[in-house]
């Protein structure tokens, strides 16, 4: 028998939601239509019901996974050759009984970046990601109703990084209405791309079964909520048309492609460490400082149990259990404030049975997306190097962004609390 009360909850989270972004708006006379939001909402949903409760749907996405899985195979291939043990060769030593094979993250892992950055590269180059851009993009156009830009852009941003999908629609920049711009901004900040996406799940490949159909699912789902909450926060309309061969991101051979592709991929790969060390180094230094305050409720003041509390409301309303707020809301805490991936490397560290099924999945779809604070200047930089006529307007619209990408993520979450069982 189905229980309604958890799905009424992420209901009740889902309107919650969009009432926090019409009362944000900049505008609340030129709100889009009832029906228009009504459609953006149906359409999160069946895309959630089709991916994740049609059998052959989330079977095609397993298959996907498992072309994944060989992609990371091949990827410590190439990690071992170089950094031996450590890259996952094997041990020269042997481990003691009971104990777990070392995982060096920045050696073993997170060198899937550079290998996805070059094949994303390699494909554009070819032409399949630019075919399934511009299906992407057609679809946004003839559905919700988006120009050719913003739904060339949605496409990109899928695929591409923060710094890449603008460069598909780069041509545009200066002359797309302001409406427009946010909505570039926002998918940027509400999706993950494709570089990425693989490093997520397989960072989730132990805590869920099918992680990449997972975050692929989020992505596509944010879609339409990312359209829909950039038209409530900066409405307009979006009237500018492009030919999809119109976009600017050009490689000048497979090998000028594989190349690029690679040393953009070793970028984000330093940035990544750079910023896990960071971010780490900050949590460890900030709970030292609360460490010397008295304990609370029986136990030391932490970042973690600060964003618990913060976010705990938050996380219920998207349908996770009052028992289980706190836990979800330290991770969305974490997701929101410092960064994505760290918060899945916090996942994937909790104790066994610290979040239900259910709570792991509404967990993991609402902390699916770029929005994060060193995201705003990332995403500001990229866009005033590529247009920087329009510089103070793209300054000011950084943190309204971030807000978007959140209220996106956890639409998305409270999207999936709705669904799934």
């Amino acid at each position: 028998m189905i229980d309604w009360l958890p799905r009424l909850q992420s209901c009740l989270g889902l309107a919650a939601l969009l009432l926090v972004a019409m009362t944000l708006s900049e505008n609340r006379r030129q709100l889009p239509s009832w029906r228009w939001m009504a459609g953006a909402i149906a359409m999160q949903l069946l895309l959630g019901t089709v991916i994740l409760l049609v059998p052959a749907v989330w079977e095609t996405l397993r298959a996907m996974n498992a072309g994944v899985i060989a992609i990371e195979r091949a990827t410590l291939e190439g990690s071992s050759y170089m950094f031996g043990y450590l890259g996952g060769a094997p041990l020269p030593f042997d481990v003691k009984p009971g104990a777990a094979t070392p995982v060096v993250i920045a050696f073993q892992i997170l060198p899937l970046i550079i290998t996805m950055s070059a094949l994303a590269a390699i494909l554009w180059h070819w032409g399949v990601l630019r075919l399934i851009v511009r299906g992407l993009s057609w679809a946004l156009q003839k559905t919700l109703g988006v120009s050719g830009v913003v739904g060339l852009n949605a496409g990109a941003n899928l695929f591409l990084g923060v710094v890449e999908a603008p460069l598909v629609v780069r041509g545009w920049l200066a002359t797309v209405s302001r409406h427009e711009l946010f909505t570039m901004m926002t998918l940027g900040m509400s999706t993950v791309s494709g570089v990425v996406l693989v490093l997520y799940a397989q960072t989730l490949s132990r805590s869920i079964d099918n992680s990449f159909g997972h975050i692929l699912a989020a992505s596509l789902i944010s879609l339409p909520a990312a359209l829909l909450i950039a038209r409530i926060l900066v409405p307009g309309e979006s009237r500018t048309n492009a030919a999809a061969n119109g976009a600017e991101l050009r490689y000048q051979g497979s090998m000028d492609a594989l190349v690029r592709g690679t040393l953009d991929g070793l970028q984000l790969f330093l940035a990544v460490i750079a910023v896990i060390i960071v971010v780490f180094s900050l949590v460890a230094l900030v709970n030292q400082t609360l460490g010397a305050l008295p304990d609370f409720s029986g136990a030391p003041l932490t970042v973690q149990r600060l964003f618990g509390w913060l976010f705990a409301p938050l996380m219920w309303l998207l349908g996770v259990p009052w028992a289980e707020a706190q836990t979800a809301g330290s991770l969305m805490g974490i997701k929101a404030i410092l960064n994505e991936y760290v918060a899945y490397l916090a996942l994937a560290d909790l104790p066994a049975g610290s979040l239900t099924p259910r709570s792991m999945l509404i967990s993991i779809y609402a902390m699916c997306g770029f929005a994060n604070l060193a995201s705003i200047g990332l995403l500001i930089s990229t866009l005033t190097t590529l247009c920087p006529e329009r510089r103070r307007e793209i300054a000011g619209l950084g943190f309204k962004s971030w807000l978007a990408g959140n209220l996106v993520s956890m639409m998305t979450g409270a999207v999936v609390g709705i669904v799934a069982s």
